[in-house]
């Protein structure tokens, strides 16, 4: 398909395709069909209405209910897979070996083996694998980032770092909550954006230990549902994953973090945030609560506290992540961009639930 175009070229357009049409298939549609160097020519998704109500707002022809059919016959040079978790690495596996460039939704894959195995296919194929993690693109996040490039805060040894939701189970008894389908509960599904945030802003230190424990007080019950998907508790479908993960990481540089996540507690309302513990100031990011979001920084000048408040610019989200695929497949490296950040969070998350399991510490990697 294509590679890396010389700079001192007119861009070829890429030829997109996106495999799955729910929330974030949406996201990834909209942000290709707005790419005046792109053109979306294939849609594949089992929903006919959605194929169609997609197909017809953004005049994409090709439409497909099998993803494979859509890999074998709509010549794409990208694709982006957004799809339940069990499914990203057979279909970007295939994309790949079909000479497609591939971005997935997070999390990466429902075990770090089928994480592995998708980095394993990118560099067998040199074709490019991005992993989504959209929430990284956020203003305030890169706010933060200047900041802590700055040496405002000094050396960072401690962060404290989490999503916890008052009601959001997504979809009791769908495949959210089936354990090898989706690979976790609140800890893969909204923990995983937390962790990669957090690592991103850290320099990307590699997790040596993790001690993890996880619990399932609401889901259960058939209770913290969000009213994404259908419940079917009650007809006796069980709920395999935990609501509640909390983990301690220790980093190769001596720093911890603490990460927790959940999709349902009883608190006032939602909450993500971000805290970081510097050697010459502090900093605390929170986002998602009725009150608003907040960035601040603490420190002192001339010997005398002070408190920050960085000017944020305006978030990226979907649309960013992929603008930045469409970077690195037209200017970057396939040998730099195989997925492996995304698989280095598929070995955390598999680590926490191995020491939740073992009710003790775990190492991670060498």
């Amino acid at each position: 398909m294509t590679t890396a175009t010389p700079a001192t070229s007119a861009p070829r357009r890429l030829r997109a395709g996106v495999i799955g049409l729910g929330w974030a298939g949406q996201q990834h549609v909209a942000a290709y069909a707005a790419d005046p160097t792109v053109d979306l020519v294939a849609l594949s998704a089992m929903e006919d209405h959605l194929l169609t109500r997609f197909g017809d707002e953004h005049g994409v022809e090709l439409r497909y209910p099998d993803w494979q059919e859509m890999l074998e016959k709509a010549d794409l040079d990208i694709v982006s897979v957004a799809t339940p978790t069990f499914l990203h690495a057979p279909m970007a596996i295939a994309a790949l070996e079909a000479g497609v460039h591939v971005l997935t939704e997070k999390p990466m894959a429902q075990s770090a083996e089928a994480a592995r195995s998708m980095v394993e296919a990118s560099r067998r194929t040199g074709r490019i694998l991005e992993v989504s993690f959209n929430h990284r693109r956020r203003g305030d996040v890169a706010a933060l980032a200047q900041v802590i490039e700055s040496g405002v805060l000094g050396e960072i040894h401690y962060a404290k770092t989490g999503w916890v939701r008052r009601a959001g189970i997504p979809g009791l008894g769908t495949w959210f909550t089936q354990a090898e389908k989706s690979g976790g509960g609140a800890l893969a599904d909204i923990g995983v954006h937390m962790l990669d945030m957090t690592l991103h802003l850290l320099g990307e230190p590699a997790v040596r230990t993790a001690s993890a424990s996880t619990y399932a007080d609401f889901g259960p019950r058939g209770r913290g549902g969000s009213g994404f998907g259908i419940s079917d508790v009650a007809d006796g479908v069980p709920f395999e994953v935990e609501d509640l993960a909390t983990a301690f990481l220790r980093l190769e540089d001596g720093a911890t973090v603490l990460l927790e996540a959940s999709w349902a507690q009883m608190i006032p309302s939602d909450r993500c945030s971000v805290t970081l513990y510097g050697t010459e100031g502090g900093a605390e990011l929170v986002f998602g609560t009725p009150e608003g979001d907040h960035l601040t920084v603490w420190t002192e000048v001339a010997g005398l506290p002070a408190e920050v408040k960085p000017a944020i610019g305006p978030d990226g989200r979907h649309a960013a992540a992929v603008a930045d695929f469409i970077e690195v497949v037209r200017n970057g490296d396939p040998a730099e961009h195989t997925g492996e950040i995304a698989l280095r969070r598929a070995e955390v998350l598999e680590a926490c639930y191995r020491s939740a399991a073992a009710g003790a510490e775990v190492g991670i990697g060498a």
